[in-house]
């Protein structure tokens, strides 16, 4: 893989993770544009770094942005009702089943999520004020999250490959608000990197659809979305891995 960030490949994204850690960020050209031009491109930097920790995050088991998914096991407590304080895995179809409730939904949400729903739909029915905490025991490890415009947001698990077109039509397809693009942001060695895509192209054969790995997260960009996301990924170049320390 080149040096310049300018000169990686889609296949150098899709090859794996020894080529894609080898990529250094590019150092900006000296006296390039001058003062306020380094310092317009610096800010657009952190803007891209600020997103890409936000949303590799939710791939993250570490951090509370986590993203729970079909398979990860979870340790749900119940204040003072043991009986109701138990392990339990999340289904295939993204569900766990819990005493009093039935089948819950707890795929694509965080721990604090189900904690909330949990506490909302006992304390409807059966239980005043219930205090209840939710832990992420294990986690699934071969999975990708898909977020912005598709219409079914949220954690694909992954069974063997998977492209990226594959995981947005698994994902319900882009939405009436997607652009024509889809940012993938991995992790690898520590390290975050972001590739931007051209869906069109892809579908009409004419750019490769890259291949996924577990962890990835996909971002179909929209208007909606935080941070500027929408503005501050047409920036990316099409089809190149930039490094984001």
């Amino acid at each position: 893989m080149a040096a310049a960030c300018g000169a990686s490949s889609v296949n150098d994204f899709s090859a794996g993770a020894p080529q894609f850690a080898a990529a250094p960020p590019q150092a900006p050209a000296a006296n390039a544009g001058g003062p306020s031009a380094q310092a317009s491109a610096s800010g657009q930097t952190a803007a891209l770094q600020k997103i890409a920790q936000t949303y590799t995050a939710m791939a993250d088991p570490k951090t509370k942005a986590y993203k729970i998914g079909p398979l990860d096991v979870l340790e749900v407590s119940v204040f003072k009702v043991p009986e109701l304080s138990k392990t339990v895995q999340v289904s295939e179809a993204g569900t766990i089943n819990f005493p009093l409730l039935g089948e819950v939904e707890a795929s694509g949400k965080s721990a604090r999520e189900v904690e909330q729903l949990l506490t909302k739909e006992l304390g409807a029915k059966y239980l005043q004020k219930p205090q209840i905490s939710v832990f992420v025991k294990e986690h699934n490890s071969q999975r990708i999250t898909v977020e912005g415009a598709v219409k079914k947001p949220g954690v694909v698990p992954m069974a063997g490959g998977m492209s990226l077109l594959q995981a947005v039509a698994i994902s319900g397809g882009t939405d009436e608000s997607a652009e024509n693009t889809a940012v993938v942001f991995r992790v690898t060695e520590g390290k975050r990197f972001a590739a931007k895509y051209d869906i069109s192209d892809i579908r009409a054969g004419r750019a490769d659809d890259p291949q996924l790995q577990s962890g990835d997260v996909i971002i179909v960009p929209t208007s909606d979305l935080k941070f500027g996301l929408n503005t501050v990924l047409r920036l990316l170049p099409l089809a190149t891995v930039v490094p984001l320390l």
